[in-house]
């Protein structure tokens, strides 16, 4: 692998640099000003809702799309540049796969074309698809695409590996060895980074969250950072008897309230106050449970805080 040539003020490599990016498509601000720097080693999750500007900020990295306003940066370069000497690898949902060849010539297309490639082998092997790699490419099944998708963008020695949506279609036994090869990507130095609605893929995997939200980065932590940012926890428990929705729902500090049957599930951000004022209703909750917010529900709860605060302001 080769040193990155960019550093940060305190010496610490930059892979990728934001400066005040912007992108619009006609009245739409896609990217919004977004500042950002990923790092050597990290494997790093790109969340966001349906337009967000996730697609627009692979593209600007992949050198797909120029930015209006801003810079994009890539090991000091420019993304074309950077990508030209075969320092990133790429899949993405977008570009259908080469049809009547075999998923063997593919990927050995794949090979020949980048500056320092892996043997084609090892490149079948590691993607797990070694066993269909005499089948055309217009047979395979949506998970397998996928796979080979990945070959492709793991064809040589990238220093970064941008990933969009990587696992869809996939089974849970592919997605897991899917994963662990992406670890041992980034064990080995490597930058991975990648957009995925699978949030507990991103809880599990990602070492680094960014949250997207119109074109703007929300949020930048590690998921426990994030879940701690939603400044929310859950409660559960279960009450016998007709429940009474109203004095639970009138309970203070709730963003959030579910009756399921004898189960009660709330959110909370001060959940000691709630928890108070629950016994404070002479109700006896049985299995009470008090937690965190896993990262979705942190999703959800970020994004609505800022969607609230957008109204609010116009």
């Amino acid at each position: 692998m080769t040193t990155t040539a960019a550093t940060t003020a305190t010496g610490s490599p930059v892979v990728v640099g934001f400066d005040q990016v912007s992108k619009t498509y006609g009245n739409v601000r896609a990217v919004d000003g977004l500042s950002l720097r990923l790092h050597p080693g990290e494997t790093v999750a790109l969340l966001g809702p349906n337009g967000a500007g996730k697609s627009t900020t692979l593209d600007l990295l992949l050198g797909l799309k120029q930015a209006d306003a801003g810079t994009v940066s890539v090991f000091g370069l420019s993304p074309r540049e950077a990508i030209v000497a075969g320092r990133v690898g790429a899949m993405l949902q977008s570009g259908g796969l080469m049809d009547e060849v075999t998923v063997q010539e593919l990927v050995k297309l794949a090979c020949d074309l980048h500056p320092k490639p892996y043997k084609v082998t090892d490149v079948l092997a590691r993607a797990g698809i070694s066993q269909i790699a005499d089948r055309k490419v217009n047979k395979l099944s949506g998970g397998q695409s996928q796979r080979v998708r990945f070959a492709l963008a793991t064809a040589g020695d990238s220093d970064l590996i941008v990933l969009d949506e990587p696992t869809t279609g996939m089974d849970v036994s592919a997605r897991q060895a899917f994963w662990a090869t992406m670890r041992e990507q980034a064990d080995q130095g490597r930058t991975v980074l990648f957009a995925t609605h699978y949030l507990e893929e991103a809880d599990a995997i990602a070492d680094r969250v960014l949250v997207l939200h119109r074109g703007r980065l929300l949020a930048d932590g590690t998921a426990a950072e994030i879940k701690a940012k939603a400044g929310a926890r859950r409660i559960s428990f279960d009450l016998e008897g007709e429940i009474d929705e109203a004095p639970l729902r009138a309970l203070p500090f709730l963003t959030a309230v579910d009756v399921s049957g004898q189960t009660v599930r709330m959110q909370s951000s001060d959940a000691d106050a709630t928890v108070h004022a629950l016994y404070g209703l002479g109700v006896y909750p049985r299995n009470l449970e008090v937690a965190g917010l896993g990262l979705e529900q942190a999703f959800v709860a970020i994004t609505e805080a800022e969607e609230a605060k957008e109204v609010t302001q116009s």
